[in-house]
């Protein structure tokens, strides 16, 4: 019997953000989006730098809504970029604002890199579909034992 397809299950993208200073047009921060059908309404965000990776996990529909408008109330804020530090590209930017107890950062990002990324993942998970792809007995599981 010949082997079934494989079909795939999670969406990783590299994107390159840059992280907005006071001055200048800020500093590359190498970055990646992960999606998974097995954490259908998660993003997990990981910025790599130095000898730490430092990861963020926040609604899919955080990222989209913050495409068209400002998103978000708490840790993660997500806005089209009106005053970018690398305005004069010709390129649109999407602003993600990140705050922790650490401290806070604005990113930019390309607003077209998040589209693809987000078609994609919408291709893998199509949106308000997302409860298809939860394994409920194994959550019960875990938050039981």
């Amino acid at each position: 019997m010949p082997a079934l397809p494989h079909r795939k299950t999670e969406v990783d993208v590299d994107v390159s953000l840059r992280l907005r200073t006071t001055s200048g047009p800020g500093l590359p921060v190498p970055a990646s989006l992960h999606y998974g059908a097995d954490d259908p309404y998660a993003i997990h965000a990981v910025f790599r730098g130095g000898d730490t990776d430092v990861e963020w996990v926040f609604a899919r529909d955080l990222l989209r809504e913050g495409l068209e408008a400002p998103a978000g109330d708490g840790d993660v804020q997500v806005q089209p970029c009106m005053n970018s530090a690398l305005a004069g590209d010709g390129r649109a930017r999407i602003l993600l604002r990140l705050s922790s107890p650490d401290g806070n950062a604005e990113l930019e990002a390309d607003e077209a890199d998040v589209r693809r990324f987000l078609r994609r993942a919408d291709a893998l998970v199509p949106p308000g579909r997302e409860t298809r792809h939860l394994d409920l007995d194994d959550l019960v599981a875990r938050l039981v034992s």
